[in-house]
C-alpha cells in the first residue's frame, strides 16, 4: 500500500512539472496561434484570467498523470483523448455562442504531457526492476566457479591446443557496427614460416572470418598439411564474432563437429558477457510499451524458474555417494560433490581454482595416463569413456567414467564420475575363489561318491537294505552334482566379463525339436504326453546355443516334474512382431498368483497346498532361465492358475 501511494505521488509530481512547463510556454505566448485554432471567429472577447488558466493547466496535467497511474497507459490515453474531444467541441461551442475562451489548447497539451510523464515513470520503474532482476540472476549463476571472460577464453584455447596441432588461434569479437576486432590470441613456437607476410596473412584471416560469418558456416583455406579454419560464433541466431585457427595438420572430417562444439561454447561466453553489460544505455522496447516490459518481466520469471530447477539437479548431484563433477565444454567446473573432492585429494578452498583437466590429472595412473585422449574420444564419438584403474600406493580400485552431456541434441558439457570399487573387487575375488573351490575340490569327491554308490547299489551280495541306502546316496549325490552345475552356470553368466555368451544365428524351432526328443523318455516314464508345436518358417535369433538349450530344457523338465500322470506338456514356438517366443504349457498343479513373481528368484521353491516344498529342486532352474533370456535381450513371462496348469514362455529378438 505504501509503495502504491509513493508511486502515485511521484507520478503526480512529474505530471505537474510537465504542466508547469506547458504553463510557462503558454505565458510566453507560444501557444497563441494554436489556441486561436480552437476558437470560432475572432479572438474571444471574454478570456479567462491568467491564474485560472494556470489552475486549469495544473488540473489537466494532474488528471492525465493520475489516470495513467490508476488505469494504465492504454485505457488512460483513450480516456484522455475522449475527454479532449469533448472539450474541443465545448471550446468551439462557447467561443461561437458566448465568445468565451476556455484555453483548450494549453489544457489539452498539459493533459497529454501529464499522461506521458506518468507513463514514462511507469516504464522506467518496470525497466529498472527488470534490469535489476536480470543483472542479479546473471551475476548469481555459477558464482562459486565463475571466471572472468579472459580466463574462460584462455581455458577454451588451451583445450583446443590439446586437441589439435595448433599454431595460432585468434578470437574476433563483432562490435555493433559489424566490424571484427581481435579479442584473444594464442600462438605456439612450432610454426615454421607462418608469419612470412604478417600483414597479408592477417588480412586473409580476417577475410576468411568475414566469409564464415556471412555464410554462418565453417570456412577452410591453406595448403596440404596446413589448414586455416574460420568458424562463426553464433548463438541463438545472434552473431557474436569468429574463431580463426591455424593448424599444422590436415583437419580430419570427424574433427569438424568438435570445432563446431567449441565455437558454440565461445559464442555462449560472448553472449553471457553481453548480458552482464549495463542495460541502461541500450535501446529497449520497454521504454515505449509498459505491456511489453511486463511481459519481459514475466519471461524472466520463467527463466528463473528453469534455472532453479537446474540448481535442484546440482543439489541432488552433491548428495550422490559416487564422486561426480560437471564441467562446461571450456573445462570450467560447474559443480563438484564432496566424494569427488575426497577422491582427488582436494579441499573446499582449492575446488574453485581447478578446471576439468587439472581434476583429471589427479587420477593419472596405468591406462589413464593421458586424460586428454579420453576427453577427445568422448567429444568426437559421443560415447562414454569408462576404465577401472588400480592405485597400488593406496590399494584402491576406482571406476572412472567420462561422458558427454546433451540438451536438445546439442553437447553442453562433460560429466566425470568416480566410484570406489575396491570392496566390490574383493567380493568378486572371494566369489571366484569359491567357484574354484566348488569346481575343483567338490566335484572330485562327489564323482567318487556317486560312482561307488552306484556300484554298491548294483552289488547283489549286499542286503536289500544296504542296496537301498546306496541307491539313496547315489540319487542325492546326483542331485548335489546338478545343483553345483546349475550354480556354476549362474555364476559364469553373472560374471562381469560375460565371455561365456557366444551369440550365433540360431533357429528356436530346431532347439525345441531337439529338446523334446531328449525328454521323451523322461516323459514316458511318468506317463506324460510330450508334444511339439513349431512353425518351420521362424526367422533365426542371435543366441548362445548351449545356454538357450539349457534354458528350454529347464522349462520342460519343470513342466514334466510338476505335472500329474496322464497329462500333456506342450512345447511351442510363435513369431511376434520383432521377436520369437518359446512357450512351455503344462496341465500341472499351477502356481498361486502371490508367488508367480518369486519363482524367478534364486533358491525359491513353491510349496503346494498340503505338501512340503520339493526337496529335489535346487531353486535355480528358473533363475537360470531368466538370466539367460535377459542377457540375450529378451523377456520371460508366466501365466498360471492353481489346478489348471502353467504357461512359461520367453522371447528373443529376431534377426
Amino acid at each position: 500500500m505504501e509503495t502504491n501511494v509513493r508511486t502515485t505521488v511521484l507520478s503526480l509530481i512529474l505530471a505537474l512539472c510537465s504542466g508547469g512547463l506547458v504553463a510557462a510556454l503558454w505565458s510566453a505566448g507560444l501557444f497563441a496561434p494554436l489556441q486561436a485554432a480552437f476558437l470560432v471567429g475572432e479572438t474571444a472577447s471574454v478570456a479567462a484570467p491568467a491564474w485560472a488558466v494556470v489552475m486549469l493547466i495544473a488540473a489537466a496535467s494532474a488528471g492525465g498523470g493520475f489516470a495513467v497511474e490508476r488505469m494504465g497507459g492504454r485505457r488512460a490515453f483513450a480516456l484522455v483523448c475522449a475527454s479532449l474531444l469533448v472539450l474541443c467541441a465545448l471550446s468551439f461551442l462557447l467561443s461561437a455562442t458566448l465568445a468565451l475562451d476556455i484555453a483548450f489548447a494549453p489544457c489539452a497539451l498539459a493533459s497529454l504531457a501529464g499522461a506521458t510523464a506518468a507513463q514514462l515513470r511507469r516504464l522506467w520503474s518496470l525497466d529498472a526492476r527488470l534490469t535489476h532482476a536480470v543483472e542479479h540472476r546473471v551475476f548469481a549463476c555459477d558464482q562459486r566457479f565463475s571466471k572472468s571472460d579472459n580466463e574462460r577464453v584462455d581455458a577454451g584455447l588451451q583445450i583446443l591446443g590439446l586437441m589439435f596441432k595448433l599454431e595460432e588461434a585468434v578470437i574476433f569479437g563483432l562490435d555493433r557496427a559489424g566490424v571484427l576486432h581481435p579479442m584473444a590470441r594464442k600462438r605456439t613456437t612450432n610454426g615454421n614460416g607462418a608469419d612470412a607476410a604478417p600483414l597479408q596473412t592477417w588480412r586473409q584471416g580476417v577475410a576468411l572470418c568475414e566469409r564464415a560469418l556471412a555464410a554462418c558456416a565453417m570456412q577452410l583455406a591453406g595448403d596440404a598439411g596446413r589448414r586455416v579454419v574460420a568458424l562463426p560464433l553464433v548463438h541463438e541466431g545472434q552473431k557474436a564474432g569468429a574463431l580463426l585457427l591455424r593448424l599444422g595438420e590436415e583437419l580430419e572430417e570427424e574433427d569438424k563437429p568438435l570445432l563446431d562444439v567449441f565455437a558454440a561454447q565461445i559464442a555462449r561466453s560472448f553472449q553471457r558477457a553481453r548480458a552482464r553489460e549495463p542495460l541502461a544505455g541500450r535501446p529497449l522496447p520497454a521504454l515505449v510499451s509498459a505491456r511489453r516490459a511486463s511481459k519481459r518481466l514475466e519471461g524472466f520469471a520463467a527463466v528463473a524458474g528453469m534455472l532453479d530447477e537446474q540448481g535442484f539437479a546440482a543439489a541432488a548431484l552433491i548428495e550422490l555417494k559416487d564422486g561426480c563433477a560437471v564441467a562446461y565444454l571450456d573445462g570450467t567446473i560447474a559443480a563438484i560433490n564432496r566424494p569427488m573432492l575426497e577422491s582427488a585429494g582436494l579441499t573446499e578452498e582449492e575446488a574453485p581454482q581447478i578446471d576439468l583437466f587439472a581434476l583429471l590429472d589427479r587420477f593419472r595412473a596405468g591406462v589413464f595416463d593421458e586424460p586428454s585422449i579420453a576427453v577427445r574420444r568422448v567429444l568426437q564419438s559421443g560415447e562414454a569413456y569408462e576404465r577401472e584403474i588400480y592405485y597400488p600406493e593406496k590399494d584402491r580400485t576406482l571406476l572412472l567414467r567420462l561422458s558427454l552431456l546433451r540438451s536438445g541434441g546439442a553437447a553442453i558439457g562433460l560429466l566425470f564420475s568416480v566410484r570406489d570399487v575396491t570392496r566390490l573387487k574383493e567380493y568378486e575375488k572371494l566369489r571366484s575363489d569359491m567357484i574354484s573351490l566348488m569346481s575343483h575340490e567338490l566335484r572330485t569327491p562327489i564323482t567318487s561318491i556317486n560312482g561307488f554308490a552306484e556300484l554298491l547299489a548294483l552289488d547283489e551280495s549286499l542286503s536289500a537294505e544296504a542296496r537301498e541306502y546306496a541307491t539313496i546316496v547315489h540319487q542325492e549325490s546326483q542331485r548335489l552334482s546338478r545343483m553345483i552345475d546349475t550354480f556354476l552356470s549362474m555364476t559364469r553368466l553373472e560374471a562381469s566379463d560375460r565371455q561365456e555368451v557366444r551369440k550365433v544365428p540360431l533357429r528356436l524351432d530346431e532347439v525345441v525339436r531337439e529338446t523334446v526328443a531328449n525328454f521323451q523318455r523322461t516323459a514316458r516314464k511318468k506317463r506324460i504326453r510330450l508334444i511339439e508345436r513349431t512353425n518351420g518358417k521362424l526367422p533365426p535369433v542371435a543366441a548362445d546355443r548351449g545356454l538357450i538349450m539349457q534354458a528350454v530344457a529347464n522349462l520342460v523338465d519343470n513342466a514334466i516334474r510338476y505335472s500329474p500322470e496322464r497329462t500333456t506338456v506342450t512345447v511351442a514356438t510363435a513369431l511376434e512382431a520383432d521377436a520369437v517366443r518359446v512357450i512351455v504349457e503344462d496341465q500341472g498343479y499351477g502356481i498361486p498368483a502371490e508367488e508367480q513373481d518369486r519363482v524367478w528368484e534364486k533358491f525359491y521353491r513353491v510349496a503346494r497346498d498340503g505338501q512340503e516344498k520339493d526337496e529335489e529342486s535346487t531353486g535355480l532352474g528358473l533363475a537360470f532361465v531368466r538370466e539367460v533370456v535377459e542377457q540375450h535381450g529378451g523377456q520371460v513371462a508366466l501365466e498360471s492358475e492353481p489346478g489348471r496348469g502353467s504357461i512359461f514362455s520367453f522371447t528373443l529378438p529376431r534377426l
